[in-house]
């Protein structure tokens, strides 16, 4: 059986989106029961030249929306980056679902040689969609994603592998 883009793209990038918001639900109810100012989880690295858990989350989302709608030759929609709390997170995150989730299989699929053009970092990329999905979107969208969890994890959050998995 062949994979499609839409079932190697969509499906995934939603269920790991929800893996997140439940993720981030534990590090409030972590940061209330531990009386940590929650300013400091989101705040917190990894490394001094790392970006912080918020913008982690943000560049997920972006990385998630971005796949989605360059696949289906729609129009990336633009977020503000203005999340400064958990709630404002999770909002951002149930936003981007339903922006990902909103495309049909027909809109995605047939992708696989649609180019793809982008500018990051000041350097231009070029892509067919297959390339893009799984050489370029994927592995950002994944590496922000458990990013997130390990600065979480590290700072004391009770979460573990199952949580970054979830229930497929």
């Amino acid at each position: 059986m062949k994979l499609s883009m839409y079932d190697a793209s969509v499906p995934r990038l939603a269920q790991m989106l929800r893996n997140l918001d439940a993720i981030l639900a534990k590090a409030a109810a972590h940061a209330a029961a531990k009386k940590i100012d929650p300013a400091v989880l989101l705040g917190a690295r990894l490394f001094p030249d790392m970006l912080p858990m918020v913008k982690q989350v943000q560049i997920a989302t972006d990385h998630a929306k971005g796949a989605a709608a360059r696949l289906a030759g729609t129009e990336v929609p633009r977020y503000e980056d203005t999340e400064q709390s958990f709630d404002e997170l999770r909002a951002r995150i149930a936003r981007t679902i339903a922006f990902v989730e909103s495309f049909a299989p027909a809109q995605i699929e047939g992708s696989e040689g649609r180019p793809i053009a982008l500018r990051v970092g000041g350097k231009d990329w070029s892509f067919d969609g297959r390339d893009y999905l799984l050489g370029f979107a994927l592995p950002n969208f994944y590496f922000h994603l458990v990013t997130a969890y390990n600065i979480l994890r590290h700072n004391g959050v009770e979460i573990g592998k199952g949580d970054y998995l979830g229930n497929p």
